[in-house]
């Protein structure tokens, strides 16, 4: 297993997160060398013992563990395109932002660099890295990810998806998916009451305890949809589901119905197709085949 004492690393990145990981690897012991593009971010990081890198070639030539957490998915091909020679025989993991496609398409490229390749989700705010409670999706060589496991689990707890390098940016967007439809609804929901003279944190200090207890029905919504059955007892059906009442309040205070309106379009085309009386997670079938 690799140790603190046994690697150097370095850090490609030094935003809000890039800056975070690092950080969290100063702090446990890692010999850590930082680059970022713009001047300054690396200053906190080079007092507490980082080395900082004058060019991004200088740090991937300081370590044979590069960690690569920029803007996106074009900017890790700007930086490490020229590089490709110099990565030839090092260990990248990449924790930038990317769809599945682009992860699997950098994947196909380390590979034929000569390079290991580990793609990270981060499903974790900066201030949560090196704390209870963040966690970060891998997915690509399972040699690399078993090697610098203690080093991850600096950053968070670490979960292993597989050889395939997209899985886990899929389960990243896919869970971000969740979270910011839950935003929305949320925010519609601030906006419905607000005209009332209801503040959001009022709002939010309802709204808390009851979206965390209807997170109970995931499992049995779940259960439904891998048992295939929408017509099993227990359900709510989806013609009992159907938000026209919602809308119409949302219309008379004056706001937008977009964010419900998405919801109600997804019920109403498993209405028309004849599912009326059956279950309301049967609505996936409306976002698995959208025509």
């Amino acid at each position: 297993m690799t140790t603190d004492s046994s690697v150097r690393v370095s850090v490609l990145g030094l935003g809000a997160m890039g800056g975070a990981l690092a950080g969290a690897l100063v702090g446990s012991g890692y010999a850590t060398t930082v680059w970022n593009r713009s001047p300054g971010k690396a200053d906190d990081l080079v007092a507490r013992g980082a080395e900082a890198a004058a060019t991004a070639g200088d740090a991937v030539r300081s370590g044979r563990l590069v960690i690569v957490c920029l803007l996106d998915h074009e900017s890790v091909h700007e930086v490490l395109d020229p590089l490709r020679d110099e990565l030839a025989g090092r260990t990248l993991i990449n924790v930038t932002t990317t769809s599945p496609a682009q992860a699997r398409e950098f994947a196909a490229w380390a590979a034929s660099a000569g390079v290991a390749y580990l793609d990270g989700g981060i499903m974790a705010v900066p201030s949560m890295i090196g704390r209870p409670g963040s966690s970060i999706l891998y997915s690509g060589s399972a040699e690399v990810f078993h090697e610098y496991e203690p080093l991850l689990g600096v950053w968070a707890t670490s979960t292993y998806f597989g050889e395939d390098a997209g899985l886990a940016s899929l389960y990243d967007m896919a869970l971000l998916a969740g979270m910011y439809v839950m935003f929305a609804g949320f925010m519609h929901g601030a906006a419905m009451v607000a005209p009332a003279g209801v503040t959001a944190g009022e709002f939010a200090a309802r709204a808390t305890p009851w979206l965390t207890a209807m997170t109970g029905a995931l499992e049995g919504l779940a259960a439904v949809v891998d048992g295939g059955d929408y017509t099993v007892d227990g359900q709510q059906s989806l013609e009992f589901s159907s938000l026209d009442d919602l809308l119409s309040a949302s219309s008379d205070q004056g706001i937008s119905t977009e964010a419900v309106a998405m919801v109600q379009r997804l019920i109403q085309r498993q209405i028309d197709a004849g599912h009326g009386g059956e279950g309301f997670a049967r609505i996936i079938e409306s976002i698995k085949q959208p025509n």
